[in-house]
């Protein structure tokens, strides 16, 4: 059983987008992956987002993802929102994995935009619309021109709104005035999808966060987005900006080999990454290590 949730926040209010750990062959770590989970769910995350780009979907099979969710579960279900992100640019193969994570117990689906493909707007409603009736899990929209090329305007978002399981955005368009009109417009739970941008779409109207630093300062999210909804708006702001060299830091290179990098440095369950992703140079390590240590992170 998941965590309560409302229609306000539908997969609670921090999330992390979660890596996932392979072994040093390269093969998939369950272990790691249920530390890992165990580590950010105590570290009080509402819930993980499984094999989204962050956790390397591209390149894990299936059946690996498949595993991914049942681990997870396994190890912190009953505590934590666990999304599956099931996203592709196949309508059909979307569908597939939307009804796997649905046997395998997953509480709720990302659906990223299809990529590379550029469907027009009518393409993007009917592929999200037949993911959302494939099964009987709320989906968490994914909107990132910056990788899939295009966007889901503010129409396609109010007519997908109207679908009972359509129920939520992760927001990584990186515009403010449309993330605005769609918050009003749709009814969507909005959830920040960049976390530079965590504290100004709260302003909007957001509702929370779907992070990639959470892996690093989950409790320092947590306490600025309570400290925004409670009207300490001043607080807020401190911890959003204690936070800005973190926010530059972990998106310097490819946020899936930073991630990796300050989990090692801290002792986490992280391992190799898969091609085409490569590890950090020295340089860029120690970078990161100037960058993490700048936002009070302890490595």
């Amino acid at each position: 059983m998941a965590p309560t949730s409302t229609p306000q926040t539908p997969f609670g209010r921090v999330l992390t987008a979660m890596v996932t750990p392979f072994a040093a062959d390269g093969a998939l770590d369950l272990d790691g992956a249920q530390r890992l989970a165990t580590h950010l769910v105590d570290a009080g995350n509402d819930g993980l987002i499984i094999n989204g780009t962050t956790g390397e979907s591209p390149t894990t099979s299936d059946a690996e993802k498949t595993g991914l969710v049942r681990a997870v579960l396994e190890a912190v279900g009953d505590r934590a929102h666990i999304v599956a992100g099931v996203g592709t640019n196949d309508t059909h193969h979307s569908i597939e994995l939307a009804r796997a994570a649905e046997k395998t117990g997953a509480h709720g689906l990302l659906t990223v935009t299809p990529y590379y493909n550029k469907p027009p707007q009518e393409g993007l409603y009917r592929h999200f619309t037949a993911i959302a009736d494939a099964t009987e899990l709320p989906v968490m929209l994914y909107d990132i021109p910056g990788r899939s090329g295009v966007p889901i305007s503010t129409e396609t978002m109010v007519r997908l709104a109207e679908h009972p399981r359509i129920v939520a955005n992760k927001d990584a368009k990186g515009d403010l005035g449309r993330a605005s009109w769609a918050i009003a417009r749709s009814g969507l739970a909005w959830y920040s999808g960049d976390d530079m941008l965590n504290l100004p779409l709260l302003s909007v109207g957001a509702v929370g966060f779907v992070s990639v630093v959470g892996h690093v300062v989950t409790p320092e999210l947590r306490a600025m987005a309570e400290a925004y909804i409670g009207g300490d708006i001043q607080k807020a702001l401190e911890i959003h900006q204690k936070l800005l060299p973190v926010f530059t830091g972990m998106f310097r290179t490819q946020g899936v080999m930073t991630t990796k990098a300050a989990l090692a440095l801290q002792g986490l369950p992280a391992g190799p990454l898969r091609a085409p992703m490569v590890e950090l140079s020295p340089e860029e390590t120690a970078q990161l290590k100037i960058d993490l240590a700048a936002g009070g992170v302890q490595l």
